[in-house]
């Protein structure tokens, strides 16, 4: 009998030396997809964490790669629960975050355009290493995000640059506002009514999840078309 095609690219655990220490994740690649999408999770938060395994899942599922990892060690996360130290450190967390984009990158083809997708201060790590990164960044998004945490680095942010906040979430949207207006890249905000900030509400999280996909299926894509020389 024929074998089977392969249907992913990559599918495994990876451990990533990310400025000294090993960091794990979780890279899936299907075969055919777009672009890979890196999730920076919040405080408190890991690469298990449903709310983005589940939008995680949303990616794949339309030709979208992603990686999943924790952002501390263990060991830090145990200090963590005590100290509090490291989940508002924006610099350590984006200088680990770019670690993690050139590791994925020298893993994949070079044609293949990547992405963020930050919650909570994950959101804020996402848009400085954007910043540092530059033109590298086809697209990010920030989930109920704190991008006010990027401060002087939201001006210097050229990808495409999507803020969601929940319509309940009342100190988080002033911060978005905020930090939407100091963004000089193509971006939006976009609110989602009756959500509060971790979007647990019925429904909530399937439209935080269709407007991810929307967006890193534009951005990603336009950003495939431009490396091949295609015009739109």
């Amino acid at each position: 009998m024929p074998a089977h095609p392969p249907s992913k690219i990559f599918d495994r655990s990876v451990r990533i030396n990310a400025g000294g220490v090993q960091l794990e994740g979780d890279l899936d690649v299907p075969v055919g997809s777009s672009g890979v999408v890196i999730f920076a999770h919040g405080s408190g938060s890991g690469r298990l964490s449903p709310r983005n395994q589940f939008v995680a899942q949303t990616l794949r599922e339309a030709k979208l790669g992603t990686l999943l990892f924790d952002l501390l060690t263990r060991e830090e996360e145990i200090a963590e629960e005590q100290t509090r130290h490291l989940r508002f450190n924006i610099e350590l967390l984006a200088a680990r975050l770019a670690h993690i984009f050139k590791w994925l990158a020298g893993e994949i083809s070079a044609s293949m355009p990547l992405g963020f997708f930050g919650a909570s201060t994950g959101g804020g790590a996402a848009l400085v290493a954007a910043a540092t990164l530059g033109e590298s960044i086809s697209a990010v998004v920030s989930r109920g995000g704190r991008p006010d945490l990027a401060g002087e680095a939201l001006p210097r942010v050229t990808a495409p640059t999507l803020l969601i906040v929940g319509g309940w979430d009342a100190s988080v949207i002033g911060m978005n506002q905020e930090a939407y207006a100091q963004l000089r890249c193509e971006k939006q905000l976009m609110i989602v009514p009756g959500a509060t900030h971790l979007f647990e509400e019925p429904g909530a999280l399937d439209k935080v999840a269709r407007l991810d996909r929307e967006w890193f299926q534009l951005h990603l894509n336009s950003a495939t078309r431009r490396s091949s020389g295609v015009n739109k």
